[in-house]
């Protein structure tokens, strides 16, 4: 079986970056208090962090069961947060149009 915790680390590590942006440019533009998007986007940035650091326990650890539990939790909050990114988006769609 392929390791993807190196992968979910890189892409969580950059959509962390992604969604702090989000949160900076809402507060810049004063908008975040009109919508939900603001905590989308910091309920996907702590999910995000824990995905960094779980990818990077399994990345990390030498016990071969730790490593398999450490990338599926890194995968499954990974996949949870790219859900409140999406919303996110959504979100700013519909209020663009």
């Amino acid at each position: 079986m392929e390791k993807k915790s190196p992968h979910i680390l890189n892409a969580s590590s950059n959509l962390l970056g992604f969604s702090l942006l989000i949160i900076t440019s809402l507060k810049i533009t004063k908008i975040s208090g009109n919508t939900y998007l603001d905590e989308f986007a910091a309920v996907s940035c702590i999910l995000f962090a824990c995905s960094c650091f779980f990818s990077f326990l399994s990345i990390r650890t030498n016990n071969e069961k730790q490593e398999i539990k450490y990338e599926t939790i890194a995968d499954y909050l990974f996949l949870i947060a790219l859900f409140c990114v999406v919303l996110a988006v959504i979100i700013v769609t519909i209020r663009i149009i």
